[in-house]
């Protein structure tokens, strides 16, 4: 199909601005001096070119996986609370998303020293974020245990996002050595003991349950994603799909508590068919420069697949 459009008269220069326009803004006005940086700068790394880290981050279906990790960490109080006074998801949402994009691809993808360098920014922004919620308990956001919350639901989220919509599906050894991998990343945020395998995931957020609710920030937060996000009107019908796509894939428990009903005739059907078709187009549309590294994807804010 790609090479019956390769002919199609302005098609290459709508692809050119189409992957533009999503790369600038995943990745904000340094994306193009972040992914040289990354991907250019010579000197050991985390993680290999063979680590299953880079097949998940590098693929389109982190559009997918990520809104679906913010409504599914939005039922923690306590972590809802840190994000909805300190994060500036409402004042700044694309600003918000570039540094985690920034972050996940320079962790996933950059030199050793620039890994530690960004998880170090990361540990000391935390040390400055903790305050009270409405209902008068305290937070902070290095606290170890909600740092495990938002780790095991942002990894739950790629994993089941890749599983779902990525290029190339992995094996469940791989899959297991994407948790492990992603244990790396925590452990230095100072997360205690995080999950190595998809059981130990599992088992940990099935831990969190009891603990997890959707108070009104939450649900505040679910209206704006979903229904009210701050997208272009011409990039809305694209966005409601992968609204969609990320809700169909929460579990039963969260869509619940969130208010969101299930539709499973649609969601069986309709909704794979066009999250499949928007995350085609995302990795069509955003294919990086050559690179002596390997190239990383959209959703790392700093390159494409």
């Amino acid at each position: 199909m790609t090479v019956l459009l390769s002919g199609v008269p302005g098609l290459a220069e709508f692809r050119r601005r189409l992957g533009a326009e999503l790369f600038a803004r995943v990745a904000g006005p340094q994306g193009p001096a972040s992914r040289r940086r990354i991907h250019e700068t010579p000197g050991p790394r985390w993680f290999g070119p063979e680590r299953p880290i880079r097949a998940v981050h590098g693929d389109a279906s982190m559009f997918v996986g990520g809104l679906r990790a913010l409504l599914l960490q939005s039922l923690h109080p306590l972590a809802m609370a840190a994000v909805a006074g300190h994060s500036g998801y409402r004042g700044d949402p694309w600003g918000r998303l570039q540094r985690t994009s920034t972050f996940l691809a320079v962790t996933t993808f950059g030199t050793a020293e620039d890994a530690q360098r960004a998880v170090d920014h990361v540990r000391s922004v935390h040390r400055r974020v903790r305050g009270v919620t409405a209902a008068g308990e305290p937070y902070r956001a290095d606290d170890p245990h909600l740092l495990g919350w938002v780790h095991a639901a942002e990894v739950d989220s790629f994993l089941r996002a890749h599983r779902a919509y990525g290029a190339r599906r992995l094996d469940d050894a791989a899959y297991d050595g994407y948790v492990a991998d992603a244990a790396r990343v925590a452990g230095a945020l100072g997360v205690p003991d995080p999950p190595r395998t998809r059981q130990e995931l599992a088992d940990r957020i099935a831990a969190y349950r009891p603990e997890l609710r959707a108070g009104p920030e939450a649900l505040d937060a679910a209206r704006f994603l979903l229904f009210h996000p701050p997208v272009p009107l011409v990039a809305l019908p694209a966005y409601g799909v992968l609204a969609a796509s990320a809700a169909a894939l929460l579990p039963g428990w969260a869509r619940r508590q969130l208010g969101l009903p299930r539709i499973p005739l649609v969601e069986t059907t309709a909704v794979p068919l066009a999250g499949h078709a928007l995350t085609a187009t995302i990795r069509w549309a955003m294919v990086p420069p050559p690179s002596p590294v390997p190239p990383a994807g959209p959703a790392q804010g700093a390159s494409s697949s």
